[in-house]
């Protein structure tokens, strides 16, 4: 049976699991699902929750970033992307936990609190691998969307900018470690920096990610402002992703 990826484009945790699924050479049909619309289909799916990204195979299906790469790890061990040292493996799997924990939701809030007040800007990177029709839907409903993003995320100023602090300390943290190693646990690379990689992927925009970026002009100028003091530190994370994405 083929593999399933039932996603956002826009999804950094979706990232993560493509980017297992690539670096495993394994073949995939990805199901792009438009956010709000995608809830009836996962739900059928997982007969639980509605967040993605859900995986599918040889009949089973499985639920979120994390245990997605525990079953490709068992499914498809080769290569890996866990440590053999049980040292490296605790470390790799606690650094695993720590961004899935903080900077998923961080990254999601902060970028999203001000995307939100540019529609034309975040509608494509919304419905980005859905039908064209999908965007003027979403043009129509706009202030709806809004309104049911912020609430489910509890995205407002305040939350944003406790987002913006642990961004800020979590990526001095990762540049002072790839300063001086070039992986987060081990002498490989692991899960640990994939999850590092793909989780903060939106912050560099890389050109393998599955959405349109905006030009910088189209940035709003909060965020635009704190990527250019934050570069010195996402220079070493980007550098990470493109020698191994």
């Amino acid at each position: 049976m083929s593999i399933k990826l039932y996603q956002f484009c826009i999804s950094h945790y979706a990232e993560k699991v493509r980017w297992a699924l690539d670096y495993k050479g394994i073949n995939y049909q990805p199901v792009n699902l438009l956010p709000g619309q995608h809830v009836k289909t996962i739900k059928k799916l997982t007969r639980a929750e509605s967040s993605v990204p859900v995986l599918e195979h040889d009949g089973k299906v499985i639920q979120g970033s994390s245990q997605i790469l525990d079953y490709l790890e068992q499914a498809f061990p080769e290569p890996s992307l866990t440590p053999e040292s049980p040292e490296a493996c605790e470390l790799a799997l606690a650094w695993e936990k720590k961004l899935d924990d903080l900077a998923g939701p961080a990254i999601r809030t902060w970028i999203y609190h001000y995307f939100l007040q540019r529609p034309k800007v975040v509608i494509p990177l919304l419905a980005a691998g859905t039908p064209f029709y999908n965007k003027i839907m979403l043009s129509l409903a706009f202030s709806r969307v809004d309104e049911i993003m912020r609430k489910w995320m509890k995205i407002n100023q305040a939350t944003a900018d406790a987002a913006q602090q642990n961004l800020e300390t979590l990526l001095s943290e990762l540049a002072d470690v790839y300063r001086q190693q070039p992986y987060l646990a081990g002498d490989q690379f692991s899960r640990a920096d994939l999850t590092a990689g793909a989780l903060l992927a939106p912050l560099f925009q890389p050109p393998q990610y599955p959405v349109p970026w905006p030009k910088p002009a189209k940035i709003p100028k909060p965020v635009q402002a704190m990527l250019a003091e934050w570069q010195p530190s996402l220079g070493p994370i980007a550098e990470m992703y493109r020698n191994n994405r």
